[in-house]
């Protein structure tokens, strides 16, 4: 059932929608045009759910089809689990959607990203460049990056992506950097 909020937004927006606002309401017709219009508008909107309902049933199992998501039966429960699969595609997701939060102040720390990847993952060391412009991060060397703000979690999610180890992959967290001012003009920092 709507709460009075929705049912007061559904009216506003069927008399919008019937072009009510031009009908004047002492206006004898006012009850014969409004009503069915706002029957039509309410129509439409149950469609609408419906619809929406339905593309992501059919969502669902288009990624149960293409071996993304598994469900299994334990007597009337159903247990709905990504694959080995699924969860490679869903940490792709989880990269696009990756970003650095910027603190209000600045704690005068800068973190140093170095990564040693071997030339035949090359593909992947590209990758991994992309993704640190991406975020917003400073080279100052192919491999070693710079950030003022923390970032140890994206990191973990992009390590363990790319399936890197601490070996090929460190972070440091230093107090100055030599000749910083072109760093701290990309970052807007004092």
């Amino acid at each position: 059932m709507k709460n009075k909020r929705e049912i007061t937004k559904t009216i506003l927006k069927g008399l919008l929608m019937a072009g009510g606002i031009a009908i004047v309401s002492t206006s004898p017709y006012f009850a014969t045009r409004l009503i069915p219009a706002l029957i039509k508008y309410a129509k439409y909107k149950k469609k609408q759910k419906e619809f929406e309902k339905k593309k992501f049933y059919n969502a669902f199992y288009k990624l149960k089809k293409q071996g993304y998501v598994k469900m299994e039966y334990h007597g009337k429960q159903i247990y709905i689990s990504l694959t080995p699969e699924g969860r490679k595609w869903a940490g792709k997701y989880q990269i696009d959607d990756l970003k650095i939060k910027k603190p209000w102040h600045w704690d005068k720390k800068w973190r140093v990203l170095i990564f040693d990847i071997k030339e035949k993952q090359r593909s992947k060391r590209e990758a991994l460049r992309g993704k640190l412009k991406e975020l917003g991060f400073y080279q100052i060397q192919k491999s070693v990056w710079v950030c003022p703000y923390e970032f140890k979690k994206e990191i973990a999610i992009l390590r363990s992506f790319f399936g890197l180890t601490s070996d090929e992959m460190t972070i440091m967290e230093v107090n100055s950097i030599e000749n910083d001012q072109k760093i701290k003009s990309f970052f807007k920092i004092k």
